[in-house]
């Protein structure tokens, strides 16, 4: 039987060879962007393989949501990996006083938040039955160690307010789903050289997305509401 895996922000950097690297290990996977005029190489990426399909999702909108949810209507979900999410304006160097006390732009946090953090719960709650229906029943959310009150002292307060308060809902929807045996867990993908890198990073987006998979396949229940790097690293809350 082929499994399903559903990516969001699929069209570049992690998510994008998130949705390679499925591909190519057999599995069926359904791409998301919140812009079908900028996929990138999301398109070469269809040519290569028919069982990938992209769909449109904004998670900034509600009816974006909806509208994906109802398209894909009882198809079965084995893996739900929310990797979509903004960090704020860029560039970042001419921005980042928008996100630090002092100078916080107040819209700019709403907006990040309401991508980050509402957005993915939203479509976690959106496609949950999916999720059940299938035979791994497994979410995985691509947080950020920013978003370790105990691990990061980064000054972005509206990016890392919203991946702490992912980090909080996350383990909440691990709890109330435990009963159906669904597994979620929250995973930092490191610091990847991607266009999310703003321009840095320490890991290259392969070997992020290799560790990550690694880990995403032995996840059993007993892993079900913890937070790790992609390495294996426990990543203090």
């Amino acid at each position: 039987m082929t499994l399903t895996a559903c990516i969001t922000g699929a069209n570049r950097g992690i998510g994008l060879e998130l949705s390679r690297q499925y591909l190519d290990a057999g599995w069926d996977v359904i791409a998301t962007a919140r812009n079908l005029d900028a996929l990138d190489d999301l398109t070469d990426l269809a040519q290569e393989h028919p069982n990938l399909r992209i769909e449109q999702l904004d998670l900034g909108d509600q009816a974006s949501v909806s509208a994906f949810a109802d398209r894909l209507g009882n198809q079965p979900i084995d893996l739900l990996i929310n990797n979509a999410g903004i960090f704020g304006p860029l560039p970042f160097v001419e921005n980042i006083q928008k996100q630090r006390f002092g100078t916080v732009d107040f819209q700019v946090w709403a907006d990040v938040l309401a991508v980050n953090t509402l957005g993915t719960l939203n479509v976690t709650q959106a496609l949950v039955e999916n999720v059940a229906a299938s035979s791994k029943k497994l979410i995985v959310t691509l947080s950020s160690g920013a978003g370790s009150i105990g691990d990061s002292d980064r000054p972005a307060i509206a990016y890392t307010s919203s991946k702490a308060a992912l980090n909080k809902a996350m383990t909440i929807v691990a709890r109330t789903l435990k009963d159906r045996e669904i597994v979620v867990a929250i995973m930092c993908p490191g610091y990847v050289r991607t266009r999310m890198g703003l321009g840095g990073g320490d890991v290259e987006v392969e070997e992020s997305v290799s560790g990550l998979r690694s880990l995403i396949s032995g996840l059993t229940m007993a892993d079900s509401g913890t937070f790790r790097r992609y390495n294996g690293d426990v990543i203090p809350w």
